[in-house]
């Protein structure tokens, strides 16, 4: 069984589609984790009504501070992270721990495969059942998301995604330096490249249904957010010597036929060409870092 972990802002109208669908269409009786940000909208009574686990705090506290916190009410082996504005098609978790079943290693990043309501979002699946809570039709979606075909793929849609909590504990879960959220998946995925972990396979058969990222988009969310994906990518350089895109396309191979276990990047060409400017960005950056420090 899974613990899936959910962090929320306000977002109740979501959230109760999102918890309604984990328990009609989860073929194991999986446990929901919430960690409840502010919770001003009646999310807190909600949980309370519902008994479920959450933990809480009274300020935005992001999806890094707000999973590490939560996780550590996991009562199960297997880790899965969500937003709250997904909706989980039937058999979603049989497809993920049947592969599970089938490794011999603890050391995997699996993940679903998103079928997106906005067709203007990059991803694998785009299928519109509605783009909001009030005009989605989950009949549409459910006569349909079978048809939505894909192949297993390398790589990540981020979310939702499983691990094992050992390897979770391990690499200490989100880096909490990318608060409130934006690049903690793909330094998630470095800090687990560096565990050992080679197996990051995305299943096709497994899906949801994304709203669209609608917490991020609120307007109550500080105003350094309009920022914040050029700032995740500059934390993600300068502690890792390796841009987000340089790390998904030469060492996950992000969106290519998933064919077995990744192995270190093929060391060609355009690989070094790649890298003489990645590794530029990282000493100007680095050094306007230091610069400021001693100021």
């Amino acid at each position: 069984m899974i613990s899936i972990i959910i962090p929320t802002f306000n977002n109740l109208d979501y959230l109760k589609i999102c918890i309604d669908s984990i328990k009609k269409n989860s073929s194991y009786k999986n446990e929901i984790l919430l960690h409840i940000n502010e919770g001003t909208d009646g999310t807190l009574d909600y949980a309370n009504k519902n008994n479920l686990i959450y933990t809480h705090s009274k300020i935005n506290s992001g999806l890094c501070i707000g999973c590490n916190a939560v996780s550590k009410k996991s009562s199960y082996d297997l880790i899965l992270y969500a937003h709250d504005d997904m909706y989980f098609c039937p058999n979603w978790d049989d497809v993920l721990i049947d592969e599970v079943k089938k490794l011999n290693t603890n050391k995997f990043y699996l993940s679903s495969i998103m079928i997106n309501a906005d067709p203007k979002l990059t991803g694998f699946l785009n299928f519109k059942a509605g783009d909001n809570f009030s005009n989605f039709d989950e009949v549409k979606l459910l006569n349909n998301y079978k048809n939505l075909s894909y192949f297993d793929f390398q790589g990540s849609t981020w979310a939702p995604h499983l691990i094992h909590k050992e390897i979770w504990n391990e690499v200490g879960g989100f880096s909490e330096e990318f608060s409130p959220g934006a690049g903690s998946d793909p330094d998630l995925n470095m800090k687990l490249w560096k565990a050992g972990v080679r197996i990051f396979k995305g299943l096709c058969d497994s899906k949801v249904y994304h709203f669209g990222s609608i917490t991020i988009r609120k307007k109550n969310i500080p105003s350094f957010r309009k920022n914040i994906g050029s700032r995740a990518n500059k934390i993600f350089l300068i502690k890792w010597g390796l841009s987000i895109n340089f790390f998904k396309k030469y060492y996950l191979q992000s969106g290519t036929k998933y064919l077995g276990p990744l192995k270190s990047p093929t060391k060609n060409l355009d690989y070094f060409l790649n890298l003489i400017k990645v590794r530029l960005s990282f000493y100007y950056y680095y050094l306007l870092f230091v610069s400021k420090i001693f100021k």
